[in-house]
């Protein structure tokens, strides 16, 4: 076995326990490469029946059209269920409230609207594809991460997890953050993309598109970001190393198409794929302070 095989086994044996520990889990899906690595690891894992949860996407209204229509073709393919909870109709319901001003965000809305999916469906647990390298807060954190009945993270209340033992045992309105790739790294996620041919939505790779450059990074240009006469555009060969909500997700200039040259650029790059996250950069501990309000 080599070290992909390894991380694998990991993951698909976390995923069995989270079916075997909890009554109602939920896989929550992006459309990133990270979740499309957790679904391809929970084919593994219980094909050939049906998984014993849906993916959960958090809709922010100012996704990237390529992975909505990625994730739907995905959810047609595989024939699972997909439930999507919508900010937009949280912010039409007055439960959060639209950011105002020219770098306004719908990201941190998200919570809201994933605290509410969380209690409406009565989800004991959510698999999510988080990886410690990723940020310092979620290098604190567990792979089973317990969420009090507010759904809030307290970064001091973490179980050992021994031996690959995992607790899941969790008090009334309570539930648990669940991580398999916890121990992965961005390049470890590419090289298992590569060995599996895991399908990617485009926008992983270089393409052309209309940019405009905000607080020092390349922006998709969208009305969503809210461009006025002092923003300037320009059309750049860029790709997205990590997906989110468009007003908070960066490009990085690259000519890599192949998933060769991706993984070249990953080796050379002195950046972590979160410093194209203009969320992280609100202050220090801004992860941290998202986390423990009930964030991914």
């Amino acid at each position: 076995m080599d070290y992909l095989d390894h991380l694998e086994a990991e993951a698909i044996y976390i995923l069995r326990e989270v079916a075997g520990q909890f009554e109602k889990p939920a896989l929550l899906f992006s459309g990133g490469k990270d979740s499309i690595t957790l679904v391809h690891l929970a084919m593994k894992a219980f094909r050939p029946g049906k998984f014993p949860f849906p993916l959960v996407h958090i809709d922010t209204g100012h996704n990237f059209p390529e992975t909505i229509a990625f994730r739907d073709q995905l959810v047609k393919e595989i024939g699972e269920q997909l439930i999507v909870g919508s900010v937009q109709q949280s912010i039409d319901e007055g439960k959060a409230v639209e950011q105002k001003g020219k770098n306004a965000s719908r990201n941190s809305l998200q919570t809201v609207t994933l605290l509410e999916t969380i209690e409406k469906n009565g989800f004991d647990a959510c698999i999510g594809g988080a990886r410690r390298d990723e940020e310092k807060a979620r290098a604190k954190e567990r792979i089973f991460s317990v969420r009090d009945e507010f759904g809030q993270w307290d970064p001091k209340r973490q179980r050992p997890e021994l031996w690959s033992i995992f607790n899941g045992k969790i008090g009334k309105g309570e539930n648990v953050r669940v991580f398999p790739i916890s121990n992965w790294t961005e390049l470890d996620v590419w090289n298992y993309i590569k060995r599996e041919n895991i399908a990617l939505p485009s926008i992983y790779f270089s393409h052309h598109r209309d940019v405009v450059l905000r607080n020092g990074q390349w922006m998709a240009s969208d009305p969503a970001l809210k461009i006025d006469a002092d923003d300037v555009l320009e059309n750049k060969s860029v790709r997205f190393r990590t997906v989110g909500d468009m007003t908070c997700t960066a490009a990085v200039d690259s000519i890599a198409t192949e998933l060769d040259d991706i993984i070249e650029e990953i080796k050379a790059s002195t950046v972590s794929e979160r410093g194209a996250r203009m969320d992280d950069k609100v202050s220090e501990a801004a992860m941290e302070d998202r986390k423990k309000q009930g964030y991914f």
